[in-house]
C-alpha cells in the first residue's frame, strides 16, 4: 500500500510527487464535454485566439482533479476513509495545452477524530506546479485517514 495511515504522518512532512503529466488537448476537450462546461476559451480555438491569453485554456477544474490525483498514490491510497473537503482552492497562473505540470504536498494539519477512534483528520497543502516551477493550482484538502492497526 502506497498511503500512509494517520499516525504516519507529521505536521510539516513534504512530498514531491514521482508522476508528472502533460497536459493535452484530448484532455480538456473531453473533461470539459464530460462535465458540461461549454466555456469556448476552452473549446474554441478561435475564441481563445482571440482573448487576452492568446490560445486555448485548460479547464481548471481538470488541473484541479489533476493536482489531486497526482497526489494520492504516495498519501491516501489504501488508507482514505473519505476526503472531507477541499479549501482556498486557487489558481494563480493558467494552464495552457502541452504544459506539463508535477505536484507537492506539505503536511499542515493533524487532529484524531472525534467520532471514530481509528481514524484521524489529515489537511494536506497540495500544489501544482508547471514546467518552469510556476504554481498554477492550490489548495487544502482534509482527508479521513485510518489509523495503523498497531
Amino acid at each position: 500500500m502506497a498511503g500512509r495511515f494517520y499516525d504516519q504522518w507529521q505536521v510539516g512532512d513534504r512530498l514531491v510527487h514521482d508522476i508528472r503529466r502533460t497536459v493535452t488537448e484530448t484532455d480538456n476537450l473531453l473533461f470539459s464535454t464530460m462535465t458540461h462546461n461549454p466555456q469556448p476559451l476552452h473549446l474554441d480555438a478561435e475564441a481563445a485566439r482571440a482573448s487576452e491569453f492568446g490560445q486555448i485554456l485548460v479547464n481548471g477544474t481538470f488541473t484541479f482533479a489533476l493536482m489531486v490525483g497526482l497526489s494520492v498514490g504516495d498519501t491516501t491510497l489504501g488508507t482514505l476513509i473519505a476526503n472531507l473537503g477541499y479549501d482556498k482552492l486557487v489558481h494563480p497562473q493558467p494552464v495552457f495545452l502541452g504544459d506539463t505540470l508535477r505536484a507537492e504536498t506539505e503536511v499542515v494539519e493533524l487532529r484524531d477524530s472525534r467520532s471514530r477512534p481509528d481514524a484521524g483528520i489529515v489537511t494536506f497543502r497540495h500544489q501544482l506546479f508547471n514546467q518552469r516551477d510556476v504554481v498554477v493550482c492550490d489548495c487544502l484538502r482534509t482527508a479521513l485517514l485510518r489509523r495503523s492497526a498497531a
